[in-house]
């Protein structure tokens, strides 16, 4: 809903007005220069319209935080009494001052009306203005700026200012310094041939899950819906439709989800879903294109083998839209490329959720401007004291690029020091999430590309303190020193297979991979147990993780072969217990299913 500010008197919003342009500007935020790949262009056109976020302080979320922790710790009283949305909006509101005074300064640029939106909780404000009355409002000059391997164009500064008396009271603002390329992560198509396809099918071999029952031969080429329930020990649970818990999947840079490939998949995959639909959510704008032409492999795929394994649990695709990065010839209206925010503005207004969210888009931890990233995490955090578990895929370049070979890997610092680094992702790295790396083959083992490592940007939260502990103690001493950061939040949490998915793509039946694979995969099995929890007259799972590390982790399949290798090293390696490649395991959903009706 589109607000009015409240109106002033006109002598006092000239005084107003006065007062800000007389007041002295401040740098609030400023980076070194345009991440490494980043070209300035020339100054942006003063017509074009941007839309700027401006993130108000949330002083009471340490309190968030705090009930957070109680309602996800199995040990604590309070677990699985989730709060509300309006008793969250009550913690993640801004100061009334705060509100009075953001407002007061923009109404001194005119913008009130339909120029101004605020998010349900009050904590962040959009405004839709031309990048000239920005450069005013900012104190800054932007340009449009051109990635030398994509082509992709958008517009930037690297410094903005406001009036001292304003800081206290904005946290950020954006966009303005941030370069995310946010991305889905590799979701490779293999593309076979119908003889591969063929002799793949009949395959009569039997091999041995790591529950020691029996899995088709055929899942060691070809991983389809029944595999993952052999291989991860689901075979013959079936969900419910009617006890209340539902399933989503996320949708960005006009990713489509084709509704006659997800039909040919359920007909050879789950017969008996065969005409089932899901429920379509346009956020800002997404749209549902159904053409063969418009078919997205990563929307294919999430909603193929998410709604798949869950059938018939009720299940949402949230297309949040945006077109894609602006191209200065083009002259396009808005420049919109930061949909993790618009996306939770959507959902945190939302009464009702999906208990279980899979994601599978991401991008390097240090091209997220750290307020930014801290804010979109808080976000995160929010849904999870709401009882939401949201998943996301843990990246596919290892450590970092993917690349063994120290002379050509791509791993630096945004300083402008050349000094290789591993490359965190984010939002993998946000500690309010379950981040999900891959596996390959059976008996399973590290996929190569499985992303993983240490944020540098948030700490290492408590609940994996001693897992996290005792890998690091085990590394050789000196052990790729200075290149991660060890006391940062350390994933991927679990890990799910990541190779030769095989979906429908434009009618034809191709193979994916990637961890955009895994992290529907262990959505489905989160969303299955949620289902024995809530059929029990339970509350879902929520936030996983303090779970997963105090009891779940003997419920998952242990991976201790394999490694990720990037950044001109052989990478991380996987070992008993957690590691930064495979985190605590794939699932054993008996298992699981067991520990997690006991909590």
């Amino acid at each position: 809903m589109w607000l009015s500010l409240f109106t002033l008197p006109l002598a006092v919003a000239l005084v107003r007005a006065g007062y800000y342009e007389d007041t002295p500007h401040k740098i609030k935020e400023s980076i070194e220069g345009p991440p490494r790949g980043w070209f300035k262009q020339g100054p942006a056109p003063t017509n074009h319209f941007i839309e700027l976020k401006i993130a108000l302080p949330q002083p009471h979320f340490p309190f968030l935080e705090k009930h957070l922790w109680e309602v996800s710790d199995p040990k604590h009283d309070r677990y699985g009494a989730y709060l509300s949305k309006e008793e969250t909006e009550e913690l993640m509101a801004p100061h009334p001052e705060t509100i009075d005074v953001v407002s007061e300064w923009l109404s001194s640029h005119g913008i009130e009306g339909e120029h101004l939106h605020r998010s349900s909780a009050q904590d962040w404000v959009t405004i839709r203005v031309s990048v000239s009355l920005a450069e005013k409002m900012l104190d800054t000059k932007y340009h449009v700026y051109t990635h030398l391997h994509s082509g992709e164009s958008i517009i930037r500064t690297t410094s903005y200012s406001l009036p001292e008396s304003l800081h206290e009271h904005i946290e950020l603002i954006q966009p303005t310094t941030m370069f995310t390329r946010l991305r889905p992560f590799r979701s490779t198509l293999h593309w076979p041939s119908d003889t591969e396809l063929t002799n793949q099918s009949p395959s009569t071999g039997l091999l041995t899950g790591p529950a020691g029952n029996e899995v088709d031969g055929s899942c060691s080429e070809t991983i389809t819906i029944t595999c993952l329930r052999q291989l991860y020990n689901a075979v013959g649970y079936n969900t419910s439709a009617n006890n209340g818990n539902k399933i989503a999947v996320t949708a960005y840079l006009e990713q489509y989800a084709n509704n006659q490939d997800l039909q040919q998949f359920f007909q050879t995959e789950n017969p008996e879903a065969y005409g089932s639909n899901y429920t379509f959510v346009s956020i800002n704008g997404g749209m549902n294109n159904q053409t063969f032409e418009a078919a997205g492999v990563e929307a294919n795929l999430d909603t193929q083998f998410a709604f798949g394994l869950t059938y018939p649990t009720p299940a949402t695709l949230y297309s949040t839209g945006g077109s894609p990065p602006f191209i200065p010839d083009l002259l396009t209206q808005t420049d919109t490329n930061e949909p993790y925010t618009k996306w939770l503005d959507y959902v945190l207004s939302q009464k009702q959720l999906p208990q279980t969210i899979s994601t599978s888009y991401g991008d390097d931890e240090q091209t997220v401007p750290y307020n930014y990233a801290a804010r979109v995490c808080a976000g995160f955090a929010v849904l999870g004291a709401r009882g939401i578990s949201l998943l996301f895929s843990s990246g596919d370049g290892g450590v970092g690029d993917g690349n063994t070979n120290s002379t050509t890997q791509l791993c630096y610092t945004n300083t402008g020091i050349s000094k290789t680094v591993f490359l965190p992702q984010f939002p993998a790295s946000c500690p309010y999430v379950t981040a999900v790396g891959g596996t390959y083959q059976i008996p399973e083992i590290a996929i190569p590309f499985s992303g993983g490592g240490f944020s540098d940007y948030f700490r290492r939260p408590s609940y994996q303190h001693t897992a996290v502990r005792k890998y690091l103690q085990n590394l050789a001493p000196g052990t790729y020193e200075s290149m991660y950061n060890p006391n940062g939040r350390a994933y991927p949490d679990v890990a799910a297979q990541a190779q030769v998915f095989s979906i429908i793509y434009k009618g034809q039946k191709d193979l994916v991979d990637g961890t955009s694979c895994s992290a529907p995969t262990f959505a489905a099995f989160v969303s299955m147990l949620n289902d024995a929890r809530m059929s029990a007259g339970k509350p879902p799972l929520g936030f996983l993780n303090p779970w997963l590390y105090e009891t779940g982790w003997s419920g998952l399949n242990d991976i201790i072969v394999g490694h990720n290798p990037g950044c001109g090293t052989e990478g991380f390696n996987a070992t008993v217990g957690w590691d930064p490649v495979t985190g605590l395991g794939t699932p054993n959903f008996k298992k699981l299913m067991s520990l997690a009706m006991a909590a």
